[in-house]
């Protein structure tokens, strides 16, 4: 299903998780609109995006946040492509520092936050099974300073999802989803509009180096 040209690029995109129109998703992976129609409405047989009409407009998206991890985890087997130019080398740079895997964190900021976590306790990681010091985060959000609105669901409390620029896991399930609309809101990053990279604002620097989390 995802052996097709340009379906992995799409998935890819479409990882940003808010959806996209059609029309958009064809720019930013290079393709004629009638070819990634083509493609959407395989995709969506297949159960892995959902497609919405509203008006003339097409806006797609990924079916949920399994489907997300297991385009995450095909990235990191199938290794990144060559550079085509200096603006793809900015961009790839620009995920690879932060981005969003869906509803959650990745790329270096996701990772360094997995590493403070387990520093600093509230995230125990043990025999490849996560989980948090208490059920809701409370102690999470004290130690980070962030507000966490941890959702009910039958969606897993945490779990670790493959990173596939940083070859290391960060968070997913209802704690990372909180984890990413906390950064947001608090200003720590922004969302880019070209793409899925989130830019780390002067606030949120400062915030990372108060709590001694590198991030480059």
């Amino acid at each position: 299903m995802l052996t097709a040209p340009g379906r992995l690029r799409m998935m890819q995109e479409l990882l940003s998780g808010p959806p996209l129109p059609a029309g958009a998703l064809a720019e930013r992976v290079g393709l004629a609109p009638s070819t990634v129609s083509s493609h959407l409405a395989r995709l969506e047989e297949a159960r892995l995006v959902r497609v919405e009409k509203v008006g003339r407009t097409r806006l797609a998206q990924l079916a949920d946040a399994d489907v997300a991890e297991a385009v995450e985890a095909l990235l990191r087997l199938s290794g990144e492509p060559e550079v085509s130019s200096l603006r793809t080398e900015r961009r790839r740079t620009a995920l690879r520092i932060a981005r969003s895997c869906y509803d959650h964190l990745a790329g270096q900021l996701g990772v360094a936050l997995v590493d403070a976590g387990i520093r600093d306790g509230w995230l125990i990681a043990a025999g490849g099974t996560w989980g948090l010091q208490d059920s809701g985060g409370e102690n999470a959000g004290q130690a980070l300073g962030l507000r966490l609105d941890v959702a009910e669901s039958a969606r897993p409390l945490i779990r670790p999802c493959a990173d596939w620029t940083e070859r290391r896991p960060h968070v997913a399930g209802r704690f990372g989803k909180a984890l990413l609309d906390a950064v947001i809101a608090d200003g720590w990053v922004r969302r880019r509009s070209a793409d899925r990279a989130l830019t780390i604002t002067t606030t949120g620097r400062e915030r990372l180096a108060a709590l001694e989390i590198d991030v480059a």
